[in-house]
């Protein structure tokens, strides 16, 4: 399964730089606890894990926490969820 990151979690003066937006669609609430793995562009191909912790809104969207922050470039990027 894939899904795309929308942005980070943030508040209007703060930004959680560990946690981020992802939008999956259909019934997100299946996949809270599940794994999360972005894979960096390049010839390096770094690897940030993470997990679905809650739901964010009603449109299918997830907040993930991630072991480290994300750079801004993975912004509309995809990332898969591993079972």
């Amino acid at each position: 399964m894939r899904g795309v990151i929308v942005s980070f979690r943030r508040g209007r003066k703060t930004q959680y730089k560990r946690q981020m937006i992802i939008k999956i669609g259909g019934e997100a609430s299946s996949y809270i606890g599940k794994s999360v793995v972005w894979t960096s562009p390049g010839k390096k191909k770094k690897e940030i894990k993470g997990t679905i912790s809650a739901l964010h809104g009603h449109n299918g969207n997830v907040r993930v926490v991630f072991e480290r922050g994300l750079p801004g470039e993975s912004i509309g990027t995809e990332v898969n969820i591993v079972k």
